[in-house]
């Protein structure tokens, strides 16, 4: 089949990938969102669905949006029997939304019903999922809510950031992507309507959402961070400034540093040279990397033991 692939961040190249080098289908155009400022610098960037579509000599197009005539007019020129859409980041409307022979298929990061929307990863992690997975169904005019084509299950594992389990399932997915368009190709395929039952959804998390309060219980602490990590990015503050979290891990083992022996306060901190314990509404976890505002990322001990920080002081 021809096909206009659509797809922006990191986690959609491994589908474009698979897909440029299916010998069945022909990736004709990359529709990407425009070029973003990134790093230090802050210069403008093209998306990595974009890099890897240059150096395969594919066409992109990025409009600001998919409803523009100059892309609409493009679409139509470009013939598509289909178009696959992993990550996209932009909403889909008429005309353009009826205008491949096939529709537009998405691969989605959840086990539809649950966690439609922008960051299904991410609330998987925060709600404690033990078992997620990725979805292909056709995009129609709701918030993922169109017919399903298949599926796959990933296991949830304890200590997963959403990055780490996001990649796996983009790997993971790549090939039901393909599979998905080959059962359409040949015609073997049919979508399934989604059940009404079990739908969540997953609007994205903001800065605001990626606040830690430590007066919350310690297992809520450590599924939050992760869920943030590495975006968002989880914070909490330290005297006038920020400071980014990295994963926590429950501090079972590290109970003699604590304060006195006892319990330590929600966001109160133990210091020892080699670990640093904060207090939640639970018990204590032991912080892994932070990062404060303007620097590197750091071991906890390595940050306290340069601030000379005592037992005792707080965040939050």
């Amino acid at each position: 089949m021809r096909l206009l692939f659509a797809g922006t961040p990191e986690v959609a190249v491994p589908s474009l990938r698979a897909l440029l080098a299916h010998p069945a289908h022909e990736v004709v155009a990359v529709l990407t969102r425009p070029q973003a400022r990134a790093g230090r610098g802050r210069r403008l960037t093209p998306s990595p669905v974009a890099e890897l579509a240059r150096q395969a000599g594919v066409e992109v197009l990025s409009p600001d949006k998919p409803t523009e005539e100059d892309f609409v007019r493009r679409l139509a020129e470009l013939d598509v029997d289909c178009a696959p859409v992993v990550a996209y980041g932009a909403l889909l409307r008429e005309p353009a939304l009826s205008m491949p022979r096939h529709g537009w298929v998405n691969l989605h990061f959840s086990l539809l019903p649950a966690w439609r929307g922008a960051a299904p990863v991410q609330h998987a992690v925060l709600h404690g999922d033990d078992t997620t997975g990725a979805t292909t169904f056709l995009i129609g005019p709701g918030l993922d809510d169109g017919p399903v084509f298949g599926v796959l299950t990933e296991r949830v594992r304890p200590h997963d950031t959403s990055g780490e389990l996001l990649a796996r399932l983009a790997e993971a997915g790549a090939p039901l992507l393909v599979a998905t368009l080959d059962g359409i190709a040949d015609g073997s395929l049919r979508p399934q309507p989604q059940s009404g039952d079990g739908v969540s959804y997953a609007p994205k998390l903001s800065v605001a959402d990626a606040r830690i309060d430590f007066g919350q219980p310690a297992l809520a602490v450590d599924r939050r961070i992760r869920a943030c990590t590495p975006e968002p990015g989880a914070w909490t503050t330290f005297g006038d400034g920020r400071l980014k979290l990295g994963p926590a891990a429950p501090a079972a083992g590290d109970l003699s540093l604590a304060v006195g022996n006892s319990s330590l306060t929600a966001g109160e901190l133990s210091i020892s040279k080699n670990a640093v314990l904060v207090g939640t509404a639970t018990g204590p976890l032991r912080l892994g990397t932070v990062q404060p505002a303007g620097k590197n990322p750091m071991p906890a001990a390595d940050w306290a033991r340069g601030l000379r920080l005592e037992s005792g002081v707080r965040l939050g």
